[in-house]
């Protein structure tokens, strides 16, 4: 008798159909609607939540835990990347996307939450097999039962160099941004390691949303009475809600009376606003307006002195967007399409103009974090031409003795100081104001005139804001 022959028969065991965990699939579609389609995860992720409570599938608990695994995975992408790296026998360049999605999310419930390790492991496995196939499956639970052997910061100090030998890829990998974005903001702020850690870890945290009380509109007492409501810390129209609260849910923001807005925009805003002007203040301009949270804003501020905002948008849908954001606005303003480099408008026809021009966006990486992954530095060379065009624009438009302000959702000096010295250099008869005293009690403003906000100073995104008066 053979061997074979000799062994006891084992019954096969029976196939165990996997099953199907509605918040893990909807992360991982979210992710995968980032990687495929260069979406944005605050756009893509909303819709499939509501989808997903219609359905009866979510519950509040439900559709939170959803939003951390989407944003924690895509804020720690860079740090999750190296350690899965050490992780695979192959470069991470040949492991297909879906694959990397959902050792990418088990990485984040085994190192950024306080998932169980079991629990995670084995729901990211489950999770494969609905969505991968059996086979892909075994290599999943594998590779994450080798990142669970350690920690967080037990994996950093085998994957990021020593800070001393290589200062920025350190905290490249540490806090998870792509090397050059690390250089750029170091050179931003100044130099200083402690600085440029706070920044850094400031970006991956979650940020609270952040309402505006459009005034004449609704006020900061309506929006107070909503739940885990807070004064903001330094705008007068802003409201914080501390637990994550749904925009949607407050009446103000379904009324368009209240918008979302983050504080750092509202102070450009207001700073704008508050600029000292030679002469009339009847006729404001917001050139770059989509989507009109900027123009909601001074819309409304305008129409408390009498003024006329015009709000110029080049893209129609955004154009759409920012005068659905004006509607209901309590004095006269104009919305329009019309590209900013190449206005409808004659020269010296208004007494205050904003210019918030496109940009690389690397001051909202706390709402945005794949940006960082997605933007490169010569995005830089295609946008300056656009950016100084823009601000020769809104100098055009301006009157003798009114005020520009250029400001851009960027703290890359190749975006900010360097377009405004250009346009200085070219123009004499053009002089920056100092806009810090119009923004009283809002500390760390910079050596001025212009302006700088950051998130680990300011709890705001990193807007830049220079205030340049047209002198002949």
């Amino acid at each position: 008798m053979s061997e074979q022959s000799r062994r006891p028969h084992r019954p096969a065991k029976p196939y165990r159909r996997p099953q199907k965990d509605p918040v893990r699939v909807l992360a991982f579609d979210a992710l995968r609607a980032v990687d495929e389609r260069d979406a944005y995860a605050n756009l893509v992720l909303p819709p499939l939540l509501r989808k997903a409570r219609e359905k009866g599938d979510f519950d509040a608990r439900d559709a939170a835990l959803a939003t951390e695994l989407v944003y924690g995975t895509l804020r720690r992408q860079g740090t999750y990347d190296a350690i899965i790296a050490q992780c695979v026998d192959r470069p991470l360049r040949e492991v297909d996307p879906p694959v990397l999605d959902v050792l990418s999310l088990g990485a984040h419930q085994l190192l950024g939450t306080r998932i169980p390790t079991h629990a995670a492991v084995s729901a990211s496995v489950e999770l494969a097999r609905v969505v991968l196939g059996d086979g892909r499956a075994k290599f999943v639970n594998a590779v994450l039962r080798k990142i669970a052997q350690h920690d967080l910061d037990g994996w950093l100090e085998r994957v990021a160099p020593p800070y001393d030998e290589d200062p920025e890829d350190h905290l490249a990998v540490v806090h998870s941004h792509p090397r050059w974005v690390v250089s750029a903001l170091w050179d931003s702020l100044g130099g200083g390691r402690a600085g440029i850690e706070e920044l850094l870890a400031a970006d991956n945290e979650r940020p609270e949303v952040t309402l505006v009380a459009r005034p004449g509109r609704s006020t900061p007492e309506e929006l107070l009475t909503e739940d885990a409501a807070v004064a903001g810390d330094w705008s007068p129209y802003a409201v914080r809600l501390t637990e994550g609260g749904e925009p949607g849910a407050v009446e103000a923001v379904r009324e368009g009376r209240a918008g979302v807005q983050d504080e750092g925009s509202q102070l450009v805003a207001l700073a704008l606003a508050e600029a000292p002007l030679d002469g009339p203040d009847e006729k404001w301009l917001d050139g770059c307006a989509g989507p009109g949270g900027k123009a909601a804003l001074l819309a409304a501020l305008a129409a408390q002195r009498g003024a006329t905002l015009v709000a110029a948008e080049k893209q129609p849908h955004r154009a759409g967007l920012v005068a659905r954001a004006l509607a209901g606005n309590p004095g006269p303003y104009q919305v329009i399409t019309a590209d900013g480099t190449r206005p409808p408008w004659n020269p010296g026809t208004f007494d205050r103009v904003l210019m918030d021009v496109p940009c690389t966006g690397l001051g909202a990486l706390r709402r945005r974090p794949e940006a960082r992954w997605r933007r490169r530095p010569e995005d830089l060379d295609s946008f300056a031409p656009l950016q100084r065009a823009l601000l020769r624009t809104a100098l055009d438009s301006v009157r003798v003795g009114g005020v520009v302000g250029y400001a851009t959702c960027s703290p890359h000096l190749a975006e900010t100081r360097a377009v405004v010295a250009d346009l200085l250099k070219q123009h004499p008869d053009a002089e920056l104001i100092d806009a810090r005293p119009l923004l009283p009690g809002v500390p760390g403003l910079g050596e001025g005139p212009d302006i700088q906000l950051w998130p680990h100073i300011h709890g705001t995104d990193a807007m830049y804001l220079a205030l340049i008066r047209r002198t002949a």
